[in-house]
C-alpha cells in the first residue's frame, strides 16, 4: 500500500522550533537517509499534517506504509515511518521520524501476525489458543511490504503449535526471525478449580473444635456447681 503525505522544510532543529511547529497545528519531524544522486546522508527537519499522519498510522500496515512524501522544492521521495512519539493523554502525534528508501533495495520491517480458523484442540478438546508472538520480523522490498502474515490454525490439537519455520513463505519476502520462535500454540486451560475443595474441607474442621471445647468447659461448670450444693 502506498499514500502520499505532503510536507515542508522547518527552519531548524530544536525543542522551540518543535513547540512552535505544533502552535501552528502541524507535526515537527525529521527526514533520514541519503537525497539526491549524490548518496550523501543527511537528517532534514519537516513539518507535516496531523490528520494525514494519523490516518496512516491507524490503517491496517500503519507504519509499514509506503508512503511518497511530497517536500516542497525537492519533489516525491519515497519513505516510511522510522518512529513517532504519542501524546499520552490526547495520544496526539508529537513527533515523527521517517527515512528514505531505495525502491529496488530490500529493507527489513516487523510485520503482525494474524490467525484464521478454529484449532481442533479448541473445539474438541477444550483448549485455549496462546499467541506467543504477534510479529516477526521479514525482509522484502519495499513495494512488497505485506500488511500482515496469515496462518492457518484449524489443525492443531492440543499441546500443538506453529514456529516461524512452519509459516509459508511468500515468494516476495523472507523470514528474518529465529526459524523456531513459536508464534501460537494450543494449551490446556488452568485448573482452577482444584484449590476449591480444600478449603471447604478445612473451614468445617477449624469452626469444630472451639464449640467443642466450649462446651466441655460448660459442662464442667455445672459438675462443680452440683459438688458445691451437696
Amino acid at each position: 500500500m502506498e499514500t502520499i503525505l505532503e510536507a515542508t522544510i522547518r527552519d531548524t532543529f530544536g525543542k522551540n522550533e518543535a513547540r512552535r511547529t505544533r502552535r501552528e497545528g502541524r507535526v515537527p519531524g525529521v527526514l533520514y537517509g541519503a537525497a539526491g544522486n549524490a548518496g550523501r546522508t543527511e537528517a532534514k527537519p519537516i513539518a507535516v499534517e496531523p490528520k494525514a499522519l494519523l490516518k496512516i498510522l491507524h490503517s491496517e500496515s500503519g507504519a509499514n506504509t509506503l508512503i511518497s512524501l511530497k517536500l516542497a522544492g525537492e519533489g516525491d521521495t519515497r519513505v516510511l515511518v522510522k518512529a513517532y512519539q504519542l501524546d499520552p493523554i490526547t495520544h496526539q502525534v508529537l513527533h515523527a521520524d521517517f527515512y528514505r528508501i531505495a525502491m529496488d533495495r530490500a529493507i527489513q520491517v516487523t510485520i503482525p501476525v494474524t490467525v484464521k480458523g478454529e484449532p481442533k484442540g479448541v473445539k474438541q478438546q477444550g483448549g485455549i489458543l496462546e499467541f506467543i508472538r504477534r510479529e516477526i520480523e521479514i525482509e522484502c522490498l519495499p513495494a512488497d511490504i505485506p500488511e500482515h502474515v496469515e496462518i492457518d490454525v484449524s489443525e492443531l490439537m492440543l499441546h500443538q503449535g506453529i514456529r516461524v519455520r512452519e509459516i509459508a513463505i511468500d515468494a516476495k519476502w523472507k523470514p528474518l526471525s529465529d526459524p523456531d520462535m513459536m508464534i501460537v500454540h494450543v494449551i490446556a486451560p488452568k485448573a482452577e478449580e482444584v484449590a476449591a475443595p480444600a478449603e471447604v474441607v478445612a473451614a468445617p474442621t477449624v469452626a469444630v473444635e472451639p464449640e467443642v471445647i466450649k462446651k466441655g468447659k460448660k459442662e464442667e461448670d455445672a459438675e462443680a456447681k452440683e459438688e458445691k450444693k451437696k
